[in-house]
């Protein structure tokens, strides 16, 4: 009967020692394989770099500038076209390219003008884009059903539409697509008395004068134009039409 104590004491003292021996155990090949690889600087300072790389953020450059040119068909112009027009619709071409918005970011937008102008006007919004001069927005004028006042109430750059020039009989440049009109509210037409008729323009009726979108005399944008051989009609005596850049004039 001791016999049978003493057994059943040392069997009950069996689990304590197999617990103490098992964290030894755990510990040892941890202990080996330390031994087995020598420490490294180099893992650390690869560690680094990669939570480093991670934590900073990667920010996406806009998209180039693109621009392509295509015939335009003539249910395209119901109302900037018609027969009689000094240039006919089969000259006449689409320019559908990158502009830099008023939010800061890139959008596509469509300009129509005279088939040998297609490379002036290309080269110059290129220059706008890249110095990321803010339009407003850039749609067909007959998007406004060929009224210029609408068009330039919503501030919209626009290029042909078959129409006279401002108080005169003699057809616009615009009529010919050869001219544009970038921002016509910041860049109103002001007559030589200094009136304006768009009244979300009137704020804008002098030169030199600050603000999102503007041209003043000289600036970045008078001269991308002038380097294609496009004129400025904010340099206009009496008159000026700050928004209008025209090939050779008028």
């Amino acid at each position: 009967m001791a016999f049978v104590t003493l057994t059943s004491l040392a069997c009950a003292a069996q689990p304590p020692a197999a617990s103490s021996t098992a964290p030894s155990s755990a510990s040892r090949p941890a202990a080996t394989t330390a031994a087995a690889e020598p420490p490294s600087p180099t893992p650390t300072s690869t560690s680094t770099s990669s939570s480093t790389s991670e934590a900073t953020p990667t920010t996406t450059a806009p998209p180039a500038f693109t621009a392509k040119v295509t015939r335009i068909a003539r249910d395209r112009l119901p109302y900037s076209w018609r027969p009689g027009c000094p240039v006919h619709h089969q000259d006449l071409r689409l320019v559908t390219m990158t502009y830099w918005g008023f939010d800061d970011r890139p959008h596509t937008g469509e300009l129509v003008v005279r088939k040998t102008v297609t490379d002036d006007i290309t080269t110059a919004f290129k220059k706008l884009y890249d110095m990321r001069y803010p339009i407003k927005r850039m749609e067909l004028v007959d998007v406004y059903k060929g009224d210029d006042f609408d068009s330039i109430d919503a501030d919209n750059t626009s290029a042909f539409n078959c129409r006279p020039a401002t108080g005169s009989s003699n057809w616009s440049n615009h009529a010919y697509g050869e001219a544009v009109d970038i921002n016509p509210r910041e860049n109103p037409y002001v007559t030589a008395a200094g009136s304006t008729a768009h009244q979300n323009a009137k704020k804008f009726a002098k030169r030199p004068v600050r603000g999102k979108g503007v041209i003043n005399p000289g600036d970045k944008v008078v001269r991308a134009f002038a380097s294609v051989g496009w004129e400025w009609g904010g340099y206009w005596t009496g008159t000026k039409d700050y928004q209008h850049f025209s090939k050779g004039g008028g």
